[in-house]
This record gives structure tokens, sequence and C-alpha cells, in this order.
């Protein structure tokens, strides 16, 4: 069975391209994940690695699909080939093409460029990273750098859920849920007020 994996790391990626190349690549069922995500525990990645069975092929828009670091891409490349023993094809890099060239040297040349890709696209995210610190280090520096804005929060709002607090009518959880904050951002509010 060819199965998908769709993983759209940001609001500006568009998944409808990487689906339509997949249906042309006959895939049966397309699994996406729409949010990014620091661990690897995306709900419908988790789906498809526990559908695949051996002799099926896992179909891939590009290697970083597997993972956000190199260590990740080779894991999730092994575990695929070699633990489930189903086949990767990664649709902008032909090489990477484990259902042709089954024979020592084909699979040679295969690790050797996965290998080689997978630290390639961990540079570039590293790279990305130095670069926008240093465009925040600069825009800092220049006065144009603030921040997340502040949350303006409904001050008699808030004061009429704090009394409510006091007296026990609510948690905390509930207080932070009428005016709008999160619990921690609450306990800044609270500690705050304190000061006033």
């Amino acid at each position: 069975m060819k199965v998908g994996y769709v993983r759209v790391s940001t609001a500006d990626q568009n998944e409808a391209r990487q689906i339509e190349a997949m249906k042309t690549d006959g895939v049966e069922k397309i699994y996406m994940d729409k949010k990014s995500g620091k661990d690897f525990n995306r709900p419908e990645y988790q789906k498809m690695i526990a559908s695949l069975h051996k002799g099926d092929i896992l179909i891939i828009h590009s290697i970083d699909r597997l993972g956000r670091n190199y260590e990740e891409i080779i894991a999730e490349w092994r575990k695929i080939t070699k633990e489930i023993e189903a086949d990767i094809i990664v649709q902008d890099m032909p090489l990477l093409n484990t259902t042709q060239n089954k024979d020592l040297t084909g699979t040679l040349i295969a690790d050797i460029v996965l290998q080689l890709l997978s630290y390639v696209a961990q540079r570039e995210r590293e790279n990305i990273r130095q670069r926008q610190k240093e465009g925040i280090a600069i825009a800092k520096s220049q006065g144009k750098y603030k921040g997340r804005s502040k949350k303006e929060i409904n001050k008699d709002l808030f004061e009429e859920t704090k009394r409510s607090w006091q007296m026990g009518e609510i948690t905390k959880a509930q207080f932070a849920e009428t005016i709008g904050v999160s619990r921690s951002t609450l306990y800044k509010l609270l500690e705050g007020d304190k000061d006033d």
C-alpha cells in the first residue's frame, strides 16, 4: 500500500501542492499534520507509523518531514526501512528511493545521501535560528523590536473575578479562563497587583 505523509510546519506553507504530487504518485492514504512541534508527538505521523507494514511504501515530499534534526531523521528512516521493512520515496530527492537499487551499492549510496541531506537540513535550521537571533538583536539595538505586545486586561473584570477567587467561589484556573489569560500570566498579574 502507498501511504503519504504531509507536514506543514508554518502558516505560509501550502499542503495542496504536496497532496497533489502524492495523488499523482498513486498514494492511497494521506496523513497530514498542520502543527509544528519541536518533538515528534505529531498525531497523524504516529498514526501513519502505526499503520505501516512490511512492503508498504511511504511517500514524503522532503527528507525533513521525518524529523527536525539529523538524529531524528536517521532514526525514523531506520525504523521505517529496517524495523518495519517498508520502503520510502522522497519526492524531491529521487536518489532516496528505497524501492529501487536494493543491491549493496544502491543501499550504500542511499545511506550516504540520506546522512548528507539530514546533516544539511539540520544545518539549515540552525542557520535560520541564528539569523533570527541576529535580526532580533539588531532590531533591539535600533529600538525597533519590542517583543510580544502586552495583553490588555479588563480591570473591572479582573477585580470582580479576583474577589470571587478570594472568596473561594472559583479556582485559579477558572479565574484565568474568565479573564482570558494563562495561569502563568495570572500569577504574574497577581504578583504585580501586590506591588501596587
